[in-house]
């Protein structure tokens, strides 16, 4: 697996790729130079990694469960391999998850599956519930549903979180989201928000105008959020 690192101080920020994209999209779509000055000025270090959605979520060629257990082997990876590799680099202890997209789905949901790890999350035009179809974006397991699905799932496991522990972690940790007011993920937005404020989760949900799921909105987002 490959990854490009972009910055010399500063907060880690682990940034996740869109559907199905590769460790340099980040840089080749501009947000790298969006987020120019707060690189260069050691305030961030960007660490943009590469996916395996195309041998997991998005591999129609494989069973649900194998969908699943590529993905979880790719957790292991963010979670053993890079989150490791990150910690190494400089003194700074504080990491943020960040993506757009299906990028934004694997920041936040990392994020609120192992709070402890982050200190931040910046989520732009994400998608929160992979089980529901919406418009052209089929259920990405096929009807298929297990305990496993259901914690990958941030709108499925966050309305049921309960141990005061792991909800005094989520009510510390700084979690933005960002979509387009006609984003087909909108509404998966609105209900994890939703979710977020019946926990007492402090959040920030930004709305913008029109789809807004394009790098070009990208740009203009992240140095307001990151």
């Amino acid at each position: 697996m490959e990854l490009l690192a972009f910055g010399h101080a500063g907060a880690k920020v682990l940034v996740f790729p869109t559907r199905e994209g590769r460790f340099f999209d980040y840089e080749d779509w501009r947000l790298v130079e969006a987020l120019r000055e707060p690189i260069e000025n050691g305030s961030i270090r960007l660490f943009c990694v590469d996916s395996v959605d195309s041998e997991s979520l998005y591999c129609r060629s494989a069973e649900p469960r194998a969908r699943i257990e590529r993905h979880r082997q790719y957790e292991r990876y963010i979670l053993d391999d890079v989150v490791a590799f990150m910690k190494s680099q400089n003194g700074e202890p504080s990491i943020i998850a960040h993506g757009c997209s299906i990028g934004a789905y694997h920041a936040m949901n990392f994020s609120l599956r192992h709070p402890g790890l982050f200190c931040k999350v910046v989520a732009l035009s994400g998608r929160y519930d992979l089980t529901r179809a919406v418009g052209p974006f089929d259920d990405l397991f096929s009807g298929y549903y297990d305990e496993d699905v259901y914690f990958i799932t941030p709108n499925h496991f966050v309305p049921n979180l309960a141990d005061p522990r792991i909800l005094g972690i989520l009510r510390r940790m700084e979690i933005r989201l960002a979509v387009g007011v006609d984003d087909p993920f909108h509404d998966s937005n609105q209900l994890l928000s939703a979710a977020l404020h019946a926990k007492e989760i402090p959040h920030q949900l930004a709305l913008w105008p029109g789809e807004a799921h394009r790098a070009k909105y990208w740009r203009e987002m992240v140095p307001h959020y990151l």
